[in-house]
């Protein structure tokens, strides 16, 4: 299968899905846990007929159903089609996908040598470094990653990453800003915004835009 590019992702994916951190998420709301199972039985059979398999997180008022490739790494046809199964699940069930909901979380740390600190921090996360990324095997803790930063003082060290359909940045960063916080940076946009609380503690809205290679 062929991984697909974000602008692909966002050109063919149905409605109420959000291409986050090499996958595709969606929210299914739900009255009641049995008709979350009910859902999470109907997509669980689809996929096995499919011979694809999504993750799925059953919760007493809603259904996260995440799709990638786990082959290639990335999303491709076969998740698209899924997607629009899950979809018409969801239709059948008198509710609907929605993502406006849906974001995926990482934590960066900046350090000046982060090398020297990040077998402390796998070891203590139980996550494997892969170059200077820590992944959990189960998929439970948010990716942590380490990048290269001054050492002037004051700094912040650790940083979240809010990874959110482009759709949804401009009303976060209108509700944080009304919160008290500010725009620092859009510079980067619409790779990721920059902003601040009200004490400077930073955090990174990212989306799926200009990543791609070639774009």
């Amino acid at each position: 299968m062929t991984e697909l590019t974000g602008q692909q992702i966002a050109d063919q994916a149905p409605a109420g899905w959000a291409y986050l951190l090499g996958g595709l998420q969606t929210r299914i709301r739900t009255p009641d846990f049995a008709a979350g199972l009910a859902i999470v039985d109907a997509v669980g059979a689809a996929a096995q007929a499919m011979d694809h398999h999504p993750d799925l997180d059953l919760r007493y008022t809603h259904v996260d159903v995440r799709l990638t490739s786990h082959d290639v790494g990335a999303v491709t046809g076969r998740d698209l089609r899924l997607a629009r199964t899950v979809s018409r699940i969801a239709a059948d069930a008198g509710t609907a996908t929605d993502c406006a909901t849906v974001s995926r979380l990482e934590l960066a740390l900046d350090s000046p040598e982060f090398g020297a600190v990040l077998p402390f921090w796998g070891a203590v996360l139980a996550m494997a470094p892969a170059g200077d990324e820590l992944d959990d095997p189960f998929g439970a803790l948010p990716a942590v990653w380490l990048q290269q930063s001054g050492s002037a003082e004051p700094r912040q060290r650790w940083h979240p990453d809010v990874w959110v359909d482009p759709t949804q940045v401009q009303p976060r960063i209108e509700a944080a800003v009304a919160a008290g916080g500010t725009l620092v940076s859009d510079a980067e946009a619409p790779s990721f915004w920059v902003l601040a609380d009200p004490q400077g503690n930073r955090v990174c809205l990212c989306t799926w835009q200009e990543r791609d290679k070639g774009e």
